[in-house]
């Protein structure tokens, strides 16, 4: 039965009625959930003032009230990089508080370890970044969990809701190993680890139910519905606005440009010719008119692509099926051919597939995979593609079966490329485009290759992406590191602008990688004119591959060693973007450059840099 065929309350009036059914018809369940509490909250506020003042006259006649003992709580933590655990966590906490059940919200940076030893009752949702890694507000909680001065936790129940992606060979990687680590300190489980796939609310919405059945019957709800006093937080306990809690709305983009802006490479041998390039990036510049979507610098745009045609009769002709069929799924009736196109996803594979293909292709060696060798998973999932494995292991299939073991696309996120004040109603990207070949054929990549293809006066899906942990800080004063390699740069050319134009008096560094300056200098012109300008105040470069030996970013880095401390220790804020591998390694020469410069040991080094984080002025936006 859906939620508007339920009886109304009396109390609404008609107009009333008819606007909570079509909520209720089209919010998500994690939606749902939230609502609840908020509109309880909103309903319970003039009763709490009521209630606090007889409490205080009450006190104030019998003393001894004042040390009654203060309800036991629910907490809810939650490590986020791209703001889905948090809002899982909020729904569940506005959840917990509807029902009655004191509860605090803590970002995972923000919670007070000390804390842990007296805990009764504690959710964690945490989300992966890249292969099993914690995001980066959560990884001082994970090492203070997996290290020794983690207390022995006989007191606590828990449960840990986990969101990742299972095109990677670890998926929700951190969730499980949280999950058995308060097992062996002696925690008890209150639930089953959740495990949740790119369809967060199929996983995610039982489990908060689950979550509000367990706490209900854990904690002795509070005879007042006023929450407990929140700990110093990143996250002010209050309802999450509704822009901050809706899902990100689909908008036509115009494609205003899409231009070229990395070199080839030239090399003469007898005669001159142009070689295919090592990299093809491209400068996309979309009209966001009439949008509504307001980004700042540090934001992404999520993009909705369309799938090669070529690669859709390449997965027809594996599978020998009839792309003009009309299949029915989901509620819905399209040609096969189509729902290969805009529907499912065709490059990134997933577990579920690789199940569905292991048992239709009686495939012992892809079950041995998918069973424990780990190694050998991640290596397939790395450099395979779902035609890759629909050649490799031949199958019968129906469409409706396969449709079913392809899961729908996920939108891909790329980081906006400009500032609103100097563009205006449009938004830049920088975008690789990716090809290669392997298996003994060539590869496109789905959401690059179609973002290439995309001609001026053209329009593209786009839904905003906030990106709220990775800011320029509110102070124009404040200096910026920013470290970049590749298209990781695209960000900084945002944060510039928009220091530009705002008048910004903090100075700018930029440390860039690339292969080569010809064919990888991204936005050169652009950077050097920041300098002439005094927009940009240093510029370091490094290169891989324009000299024998490899210079990377990391290496710049440590060479300016002393002064990026010195830099840090006077207020700058730091910024990574890249690829995750480029920065682990930024990373590590981080912590290299803070022991030598303040003489210390390498935990204190961790503890300095996990200091930045926490106060937002180490951010990373890895990929």
């Amino acid at each position: 039965m859906p939620p508007s065929a339920l009886p109304l309350p009396a109390p609404l009036s008609g107009e009333q009625g008819a606007l909570l059914a079509r909520f209720a018809d089209t919010a998500p369940p994690a939606a749902l959930l939230w609502a609840s509490g908020y509109l309880a909250g909103l309903a319970r506020a003039p009763l709490a003032a009521a209630i606090a003042t007889d409490a205080g006259s009450a006190q104030a006649a019998d003393p001894a009230g004042a040390h009654a003992p203060a309800p036991v709580a629910a907490t809810v933590v939650y490590g986020s990089q791209n703001g889905n655990a948090r809002r899982v966590a909020e729904a569940l906490h506005a959840a917990l508080q509807a029902a009655g059940v004191p509860a605090r919200l803590l970002r995972a940076d923000a919670y007070p370890l000390r804390a842990l030893a007296t805990e009764r009752l504690l959710y964690v949702v945490i989300s992966t970044q890249g292969d099993g890694d914690p995001p980066d507000d959560a990884i001082a909680l994970c090492e203070f969990l997996h290290g020794k001065r983690a207390p022995r936790l006989p007191q606590l129940h828990y449960a840990v809701l986990g969101l990742g992606d299972s095109s990677y060979a670890d998926f929700c990687g951190v969730a499980r190993r949280l999950d058995a680590r308060l097992a062996e300190l002696g925690a008890t489980r209150a639930q089953a680890l959740g495990e949740a796939d790119l369809d967060i609310d199929a996983v995610a919405a039982p489990w908060q139910a689950q979550a509000l059945e367990r706490a209900q019957a854990l904690l002795t709800p509070a005879p007042s519905p006023a929450p407990q006093p929140a700990l110093a937080s990143v996250t002010p306990l209050r309802p999450p606005s509704a822009q901050e809690r809706a899902r990100p709305q689909a908008f036509a983009a115009e494609v205003l440009a899409n231009q070229r802006i990395t070199g080839r490479e030239f090399k003469g041998t007898g005669f001159r010719r142009y070689q295919e390039p090592e990299q093809d990036v491209r400068h996309i510049e979309l009209a966001l008119d009439g949008s509504g979507l307001d980004y700042a610098p540090g934001d992404a745009l999520a993009i909705h692509h369309h799938n090669p045609l070529a690669l859709v009769d390449a997965v027809l002709d594996a599978t020998r099926l009839d792309g003009d069929a009309e299949v029915a799924h989901a509620d819905r009736r399209l040609p096969l051919a189509r729902w290969l196109e805009q529907e499912r996803e065709l490059t990134r594979l997933s577990r579920p597939l690789l199940a569905a293909l292991a048992e239709r292709a009686g495939a012992a060696d892809l079950r041995r995979l998918l069973d424990g060798d780990g190694d050998g998973l991640a290596a397939l999932l790395r450099d395979h593609q779902v035609i890759d494995v629909l050649r490799r292991w031949p199958a019968d299939w129906d469409a409706p079966a396969l449709l079913a073991a392809l899961r729908a696309p996920a939108r891909r996120l790329y980081s906006i490329a400009s500032s609103r004040t100097r563009v205006g109603e449009e938004a830049h990207l920088a975008v690789a485009v990716v090809r290669y070949a392997a298996h003994g054929h060539d590869h496109l990549g789905a959401a690059s290759g179609f973002l290439a293809g995309l001609a001026a006066g053209t329009q593209v899906e786009v839904a905003l992406a906030p990106n709220e942990r990775f800011r320029l800080p509110g102070d124009g004063d404040r200096d910026l590191l920013m470290v970049a390699a590749g298209t990781g740069i695209a960000p900084f050319r945002g944060f510039v602008q928009e220091r530009a134009e705002t008048g910004a008096r903090g100075r700018n560094w930029l440390f860039f990688g690339a292969r080569n300056p010809r064919t990888g200098f991204l936005y050169q012109a652009e950077w050097q004119q920041a300098l002439q300008r005094g927009e940009l105040h240093r510029l370091e470069l490094a290169f891989s591959r324009a000299q024998p030996e490899r210079i990377h970013v990391q290496q710049r880095l440590r060479e300016h060693g002393r002064a990026v401390y010195a830099r840090l220790q006077e207020g700058a804020y730091l910024y990574v973007c890249g690829a995750t591998a480029m920065g682990r390694d930024v990373h590590a020469a981080l912590l290299e450059i803070v022991a030598d410069a303040a003489g210390c040991d390498a935990d204190a080094a961790a503890d300095y840099l996990a200091a930045l984080q926490r106060d937002g002025r180490y951010a990373r936006d890895l990929y």
